[in-house]
């Protein structure tokens, strides 16, 4: 089981923390439970938040001593810096292997404690200039929707919390598990593009040409040999007008969402199905099972195979027809998945 504390401070945004108890903290009908989650703050009882109500805390930061996840779901005013009791507890909690995690202004509070420093980092993209400036040896990019460097993940606002969440689900527990979370929050598993597309105003293109049933067209066709050409005659548009189209609804190219999806599709296989790995590609478009691994060494840090073993719904022993492992994947080859 593994346990996730959240540190709140007053005033508390509801929201931010909701998205992290929805996500760890919810016990699901016929779904296994994996998480534990708690709350805690540096004085113990009432806090205030923006909602307009105070919480009743009764757990303090020693409680942090005991978490695999520590999470600072933000951290407003962001320009008040936490204390040193603060500071000392994240710090704690990171020296001794827990993942430290911020939603949207959380950053600060980690950028505080020195967990940011020469790395990549994520918050609102209205506080990205603030935090690149007030703490120049962090990478801010103000363009995605999470950065997740395994021992330390950040997210951008409010809504790309659930984003990051999901993540961390899908990368301890597997892409089936985290998709059957996210059936049951009525919400996608994994959402395309970064902040930019929120950032700005709509164009014209986002309210009169949805992507949705090209999307859906796609997804039902991805052992086919499709092309950025092909999809765009298709929608009846130019290839230049496709990409614009994509890249104002989806903060992406045609070409990387299509290989997400196929990407996506195989990790499922790889779970619940004992195909071999030139079927699997083959089912998704990768063409070979040396595609299949080239493609999963970019986008994930691991082979195909090594995935397998890791994510498979069924424990080994109770495979009936299990596929031989492919020597040409030895175990060395496992990589942890927050590392992408």
């Amino acid at each position: 089981m593994h346990r996730v504390v959240a540190l709140v401070r007053p005033p508390q945004s509801t929201f931010e923390l909701g998205c992290a108890a929805q996500v760890f903290g919810i016990e699901r009908l016929g779904l296994p439970t994996r998480y534990t989650f708690g709350v805690c703050t540096e004085r113990p009882g009432p806090v205030a938040t923006y909602a307009g109500y105070d919480m009743l805390v009764t757990d303090g930061l020693d409680v942090l001593d005991r978490a695999d996840t520590v999470l600072v779901p933000g951290w407003l005013p962001a320009r008040e810096p936490p204390s040193p009791a603060v500071v000392g507890a994240l710090r704690r909690a990171h020296s001794r292997g827990a993942r430290v995690v911020s939603i949207c202004s959380g950053a600060f509070a980690l950028a505080h404690a020195g967990l940011l420093d020469g790395r990549r980092a994520a918050t609102h993209w209205a506080l990205a200039g603030e935090l690149a400036a007030r703490f120049p040896h962090i990478r801010v990019d103000p363009e995605v929707l999470y950065v997740d460097h395994g021992d330390v993940a950040t997210s951008a606002g409010a809504g790309a919390g659930i984003d990051l969440c999901m993540h961390l689900v899908r990368s301890d527990q597997g892409a089936r598990y985290a998709a059957d979370v996210a059936r049951t929050m009525v919400m996608p598993p994994h959402r395309e593009g970064g902040q930019s597309q929120y950032a700005a105003p709509p164009h014209p293109a986002q309210i009169d040409g949805t992507l949705a049933p090209l999307l859906e067209w796609i997804t039902g066709r991805l052992g086919e040999p499709l092309t950025v050409e092909g999809l765009a005659a298709h929608a009846g548009l130019s290839a230049r007008t496709l990409a614009r189209r994509f890249a104002d609804q989806l903060g992406t190219s045609p070409g990387q969402w299509l290989l997400a999806q196929r990407i996506t599709t195989a990790r499922d296989l790889l779970e619940s199905s004992d195909l071999p790995l030139e079927a699997v590609a083959r089912r998704v478009g990768l063409s070979s099972a040396t595609n299949l691994r080239r493609r999963f060494l970019n986008s994930l840090g691991t082979t195909p195979g090594a995935y397998r073993r890791t994510f498979r719904a069924e424990p080994p022993q109770q495979r009936t027809d299990a596929t031989p492992a492919d020597p040409r994947e030895p175990d060395r080859d496992h990589r942890d998945h927050r590392d992408h």
